[in-house]
């Protein structure tokens, strides 16, 4: 990445003047400040979408706007519960609006095309509605190009052959991996001061029932936190991650926007 796809780090005056180019299209990251285990920090669910945003808006001339770094609440079958000290959410409400005035925003500077990248899985309906709140005001207020992709990052690595890399004794469900070999990996390829595998504590795939109780119990939740072993991750499987998540997102986004090529 040579060039500097950061919107906070550009001028006014250059953002203005990349607003002028080809069908100019912002990446947004949206993650959570959520505990991750004893082995990793508090930043993984933005850590991980703004690596993959950077990487893909250097391909498509693209710009990456600062991140979301607070989400809703982790629920317990997903994220371990926001029961933890540290795990800091927004209510839906909040989060809800503070996407949908980003997007207006954004439709004020002339942007037309937006792509919300999502780090944090409790997050996906809030955006849904944020998205959908500020396409009826632009409507009402004239505006009726503006067109969105919301995409979760991990939906792009669900490719056969990359699961039998990372789990060759069998792939435990999205839904147990918070914390494991997928985000452990990935946070080794790209941020290896911020993982300790000393501190890594090999326990088995958390069983829930198939239903929920609030308040919630937190002794259904493994103690660290994590709901899977990040015994196995390595940083080679977080760069075979890396490379198909941002292969498939690069190719999606030309797909729905045909954005212009970086130089």
């Amino acid at each position: 990445m040579t060039q500097n796809v950061h919107l906070g780090e550009l001028s006014w005056p250059q953002y203005e003047r990349w607003l002028s180019g080809t069908n100019p299209v912002m990446l947004l990251p949206v993650g959570a400040l959520e505990q991750h285990g004893y082995h990793m920090g508090m930043n993984v669910d933005v850590a991980l979408p703004t690596a993959v945003c950077e990487r893909v808006a250097a391909r498509i001339g693209a710009l990456v706007a600062p991140p979301l770094s607070y989400g809703y609440k982790s629920q317990q079958k997903s994220g371990g519960g926001n029961h933890y000290p540290g795990t800091t959410s927004l209510d839906g409400m909040t989060l809800t609006s503070t996407v949908r005035d980003i997007i207006r925003e954004f439709a004020r500077h002339g942007l037309r095309r937006l792509v919300i990248m999502n780090g944090h899985f409790e997050n996906a309906m809030f955006i849904v509605e944020g998205i959908d709140l500020a396409l009826r005001e632009l409507t009402l207020a004239g505006i009726d190009d503006f067109r969105i992709m919301t995409l979760s990052y991990w939906d792009f690595a669900e490719d056969p052959g990359l699961l039998a890399e990372l789990y060759p004794d069998g792939f435990n469900g999205w839904d147990v991996e918070h914390g494991g070999v997928f985000e452990t990996s990935l946070m080794l390829a790209l941020r290896l001061d911020q993982v300790h595998l000393d501190k890594v504590e090999d326990h088995p795939p958390a069983q829930f029932p198939p239903y929920d109780v609030f308040p919630v119990i937190p002794e259904r939740t493994p103690a660290p936190g994590t709901l899977s072993s990040a015994k196995e991750a390595t940083a080679e499987k977080g760069q075979s991650i890396l490379k198909v998540c941002v292969d498939g997102i690069t190719a999606a986004i030309r797909h729905e926007f045909n954005p212009m090529r970086a130089d």
